[in-house]
């Protein structure tokens, strides 16, 4: 991820960029000829532009709260493409203490052209509600009424909020162009922030300054962009959010008569969750753990195989609510009574019971890879969201996540795999980089049989195993139909029976019957097919043409190997073979390989493709270019079946 600057705080000077006198917080007033436009002059293919986007954050001293103003101008080229735009949500925030967030000042309008004059249609009570996402948030949403193509939308808002630690990070860079965007961070002098900016957009317009409103003596963060073009993402990014230009910022001190460091490390910071009534103080509830250690572990004679056995209770006994987050909501105790509990109480309950069981277990607290990379330079415990078990064995540290039910050890789900965690120890605090040692396998297997008429018929099966068997079951388990309804699109074929389901060693799988009658072309006597079927590679994924930005991903090592079994009907025989190949790079980190085999009536083909690493620097880009186009081209061969006379 670039880090281009991390802005100065508690500098008394200021700073302009170009030497422009720009007025900030002053929205252009509404203009009819943004609904007269057709495109947008930045990406004339846009389904969307934002005309105007301002967030402006202060510290309000009389009240002691955050406020954030929000203002959007958006004018809709493509409705069908702009689904985003069109409902709007604001999450609200609340503490096990009772402080909470509270929308204010809610306004928004959706304008249209008609009969050549602009007419507004006011958003109304009846179009908001509220869904809890979880006990500590409440997403309050919007749908906008009256959107067709060529409709502006314009709303703002204000959020106040009792949470000065930390400023919510905003996306600068989004997928839609922007004309103008502007943040601006307001706080008095005796409230300092550190500003944290990543990206590899400057603003046109910056102004860092000491500066007298409100009554009193502010720090001002100003930052203005123009003709912002929309994001670009690539294939094989986890998070493409890592590489966006954003702008957070964090309480780094407070002095009101005596100076207050917030700012903290990492042992700070342990020091803090140590005492935490949702984190230290639960760990310290060992009777719980006396009181449900399984009879076995006492039993067992190494380390490894007592953490497993604990391990494996633990994910086994008790379900995830699918709650994010590092603190406990409703407590240890009452995660054993109802056997469902967030991600904390799952792994911190884990971590109690393998120490009562005499083993070096502490927590690693970590960002998940849709929550964004950990920003290395300024301690936070504001970014991270989620906790494993990190166990000190004789083959060195382990890990355990026992949220998931296909989980082992070192082998968790895609979403922990985010580069860097903070260990949690009681003596010491520590980063500790995070690789994926654990290999993802992915059998694909058709077995069919050529019929007379010219038919297929058959059974196909997909079998992952590792981080890819669980996010095939989470995918599965988010909407089972969508799921499987993705092999017919996918494949263009009938299949009929599927059939997927978790494995009892933690591999997914889906088997399924299919019928096709057109993956043969007859002419004459001849059958032409290509004997990879429907799992011919039909596209290059590596077909960038423009240079390689960011990093290549895929969550783990991998091997994928396609095994096609195909059953020659009596009176034909092969006119040709296809032609087998293997491609290697020369530090053998990418592999592929094609081999086709006649073994009595039938035709085997086997594809198979090994990634060493499970992320490469963008200099590998040419290399699976190539290596990619060489599949294609031996997966699309075909062969000709001709009749015996």
């Amino acid at each position: 991820m670039k880090k281009i600057f991390l802005a100065a705080f508690c500098s008394g000077i200021l700073i302009c960029v170009n030497g422009q006198k720009h007025e900030f917080l002053d929205p252009p007033k509404f203009n009819d000829a943004d609904l007269a436009k057709a495109k947008s002059a930045l990406d004339e293919n846009a389904p969307a532009e934002i005309l105007y986007k301002s967030i402006h954050f202060w510290v309000n001293t009389s009240t002691g709260d955050l406020s954030k103003k929000v203002f959007y101008r958006i004018k809709i080229y493509d409705k069908d493409k702009a689904e985003d735009w069109l409902n709007l949500e604001i999450p609200l925030y609340k503490n096990s203490k009772g402080s909470e967030e509270v929308l204010n000042k809610m306004k928004a309008f959706v304008y249209n052209l008609e009969n050549g004059a602009a007419v507004p249609t006011k958003v109304d009570k009846s179009s908001k509600y509220k869904s809890k996402e979880s006990k500590f948030t409440t997403i309050t949403k919007f749908a906008f009424p009256n959107v067709k193509n060529g409709s502006v939308i314009e709303y703002q808002y204000e959020v106040l909020s009792p949470f000065l630690y930390a400023v919510p990070q905003i996306i600068i860079e989004s997928d839609t162009p922007s004309l103008y965007t502007e943040y601006i961070l307001e706080a008095p002098v005796n409230i300092s922030y550190n500003i944290n900016y990543t990206g590899s957009l400057m603003p046109k317009y910056r102004v860092v300054e000491d500066k007298s409103m409100y009554g009193t003596d502010y720090k001002t963060y100003r930052f203005g962009y123009e003709n912002l073009k929309g994001f670009k993402t690539e294939k094989f990014v986890n998070n493409d959010r890592n590489y966006r230009t954003k702008i957070s910022a964090e309480l780094h001190s407070t002095n009101f008569g005596e100076l207050k460091k917030h700012s903290s490390s990492w042992d700070e910071i342990k020091d803090q969750l140590y005492k935490d009534e949702d984190f230290g103080l639960e760990l310290k509830k060992t009777k719980l753990a006396k009181e449900n250690m399984p009879a076995a572990v006492a039993g067992l004679s190494s380390d490894t195989e007592k953490a497993d056995a604990i391990f494996n209770y633990v994910k086994n006994t008790f379900t995830w609510n699918k709650d994010r987050g590092i603190y406990t909501e409703e407590g240890i105790k009452k995660l054993i009574e109802t056997k469902t509990g967030n991600a904390a109480e799952i792994n911190l309950f884990l971590i109690m019971m393998l120490r009562e069981a005499g083993l070096k277990a502490d927590p690693l607290v970590i960002s998940t890879v849709d929550n964004g990379m950990i920003n290395l330079i300024s301690p936070s415990i504001v970014s991270m969201n989620f906790v494993l078990a990190a166990v000190q064995l004789k083959d060195g540290l382990n890990l355990y996540d026992a949220t998931s039910k296909q989980s082992s050890m070192n082998n968790l789900p895609p979403r922990d795999w985010n580069q860097n965690g903070v260990l949690m120890a009681k003596e010491k605090a520590s980063l500790m980089q995070m690789g994926n040692t654990t290999t993802s396998f992915t059998y694909l297997t058709t077995e069919a049989k050529i019929n007379e008429d010219g038919s297929i018929s058959g059974t196909y099966s997909d079998k992952d195993t590792g981080s890819y068997a669980m996010f095939a079951k989470e995918s599965y388990d988010e909407n089972a139909e969508k799921y499987k309804k993705q092999y017919k699109d996918n494949f263009s074929i009938d299949f009929t029976g599927i059939d997927s389901k978790a494995l009892e060693n933690g591999d997914f799988e889906s088997t399924m019957k299919f019928t096709s009658d057109n993956l043969i072309d007859k002419v004459g006597k001849k059958m032409i097919i290509n004997p990879m079927l429907f799992m011919s590679k039909n596209s290059n994924e590596f077909d960038q043409a423009e240079e390689r930005k960011y990093q290549i991903d895929f969550i783990s090592s991998l091997t994928r190997v396609k095994k096609v079994t195909l059953e020659i009907p009596e009176g034909y025989v092969i006119e040709s073979m296809p032609k087998s190949k293997k491609i290697v790079t020369q530090d053998k980190e990418i592999e592929y390989s094609y081999v086709a085999e006649q073994k009595g009536n039938k035709l085997e083909v086997i594809s198979t493709t090994k990634i060493a690493s499970p992320d490469y620097p963008k200099e590998y880009y040419p290399a699976f270019k190539q290596i990619w186009e060489t599949a294609s081209k031996s997966e699309n061969q075909v062969v000709s079946l001709i009749k015996k006379q």
